[in-house]
């Protein structure tokens, strides 16, 4: 994975450059360089107000008792988006562009659920890595079923990784990171 990223961060900046040389041949360095600048200064400012209205909905979410997924992806996006803008560069501005503009950014966010977060958690739930518990009890167990159809029981003074929640609530435990 960490390779795929880097290849196609060596063929971003390579077609960024070949991109500048195009532009810079066809209206001059001066303007080309003006032209960076400009989208750094404009994407900046979009990020900023992005940022704030993102922040503004997670916390409506969390007033609402909601669960924000949207606005933390949409936060990652606006973060690399900004990444994005303020490397030198059209094709990388263009890239951080689609990344921080509403419209552009709802497929984007459509898309990292799709192939990278639903994969990633069907695969450790199917290896076990994963527990999810829906409800809670009162008392000092907890029994839920586990993948596979598995009844576990949970003695929760001693084990810190549980708590108790109410019915509405959801414990999820994530094994790898414990």
């Amino acid at each position: 994975m960490f390779g795929r990223l880097l290849l196609a961060a060596l063929i971003l900046a390579l077609a960024d450059a070949f991109v500048l040389l195009i532009v810079a041949g066809q209206i001059g360095a001066l303007l080309t360089i003006g032209l960076v600048v400009l989208t750094a200064l404009v994407g900046s400012l979009l990020v900023r107000s992005e940022g704030r209205a993102t922040l503004h909905r997670l916390q409506r979410r969390l007033q609402n008792f909601e669960a924000p997924t949207d606005e933390l992806l949409d936060g990652v996006l606006i973060v690399l988006g900004g990444g994005f803008l303020i490397t030198p560069g059209l094709l990388t501005d263009l890239t951080g562009f689609l990344f921080v503009i509403p419209f552009t950014r709802a497929p984007l966010r459509v898309a990292l659920k799709r192939w990278v977060i639903t994969p990633s958690v069907r695969k450790k739930l199917q290896n076990g890595s994963l527990n999810v518990q829906v409800g809670g009890t009162l008392g000092n167990t907890r029994s839920s079923t586990g993948f596979g159809g598995q009844d576990r029981t949970q003695d929760t003074t001693t084990d810190d990784s549980y708590y108790d929640l109410d019915d509405n609530m959801y414990d999820v435990e994530d094994e790898e990171s414990s």
